[in-house]
């Protein structure tokens, strides 16, 4: 077998993982979608359907995670193909885990339910959606500058991912102040804290898989580096 047919070979194998990755996001994302949804509108109809998917996307980290191991052995991969199967390990370790941040809405939504708190009990739940939407934005952009290995694409996300961070922390001063004022609210508010923290941690993920990208570019870890550091790689 030629050279030239064993690199179109693994060039395919490696496009077909890039897109198996670029699916599981988007899953992840419609998953992230729904659990917002099922808080916003409280229906544990839809909170049920977040978990539901659940299960597959933790089957898709696992079928992909094999089939990276056996082009790795096979291939024995150099230089940027390699860092490029890093990555995306790397990318479904994040996807998984935004899967599991979507479920953990979706069960407190549930548990809200379950308790009696409805829609019209006073809570920040449109601030809520407000820090979704951007974590959202977020893991759409990193996904986006995935596809095209886009590194001044990934590095907008490292840039704004300050904003959830702040939104995260009105969040956490105004269900303290909803604490104070009625002591109603404390239990439902301690689960919307964590619900808050869930999707603060969505955004975190999306910088990570942002970084990875980096990484597979310019060959250089940007982790735990200056931003100014990071936009001299870039640059």
């Amino acid at each position: 077998m030629s050279d030239k047919h064993l690199s179109t070979q693994f060039d395919a194998e490696l496009s077909g993982i890039s897109t198996r990755v670029l699916e599981m996001g988007g899953l992840v994302e419609s998953q992230l979608i729904q659990a917002i949804g099922a808080l916003t509108r409280f229906s544990g109809e839809t909170a049920s359907q977040v978990l539901q998917v659940e299960e597959r996307v933790n089957q898709m980290e696992v079928e992909i995670d094999r089939d990276l191991s056996a082009i790795i052995a096979r291939r024995q991969p150099t230089a940027r193909d390699l860092r490029l199967l890093i990555a995306v390990s790397k990318a479904i370790a994040n996807l998984e885990r935004v899967g599991d941040e979507a479920a953990r809405v979706a069960r407190t939504v549930q548990r809200l339910i379950n308790t009696g708190v409805s829609s019209r009990m006073r809570l920040p739940v449109a601030d809520l959606s407000h820090e979704a939407d951007l974590a959202i934005a977020q893991l759409r952009k990193a996904l986006d500058a995935f596809a095209r290995l886009d590194t001044k694409r990934a590095l907008e996300v490292l840039k704004q991912d300050d904003q959830i961070d702040q939104e995260f922390d009105g969040l956490l001063r105004k269900l303290i102040t909803y604490m104070m004022e009625d002591p109603r609210t404390i239990s439902a508010s301690i689960d919307l804290v964590f619900v808050a923290k869930a999707i603060e941690r969505v955004g975190d993920h999306a910088k990570n898989l942002a970084e990875a990208i980096i990484y597979v570019v310019k060959g250089t870890d940007v982790r735990h580096t200056s931003m100014e550091d990071v936009e001299n790689v870039v640059r």
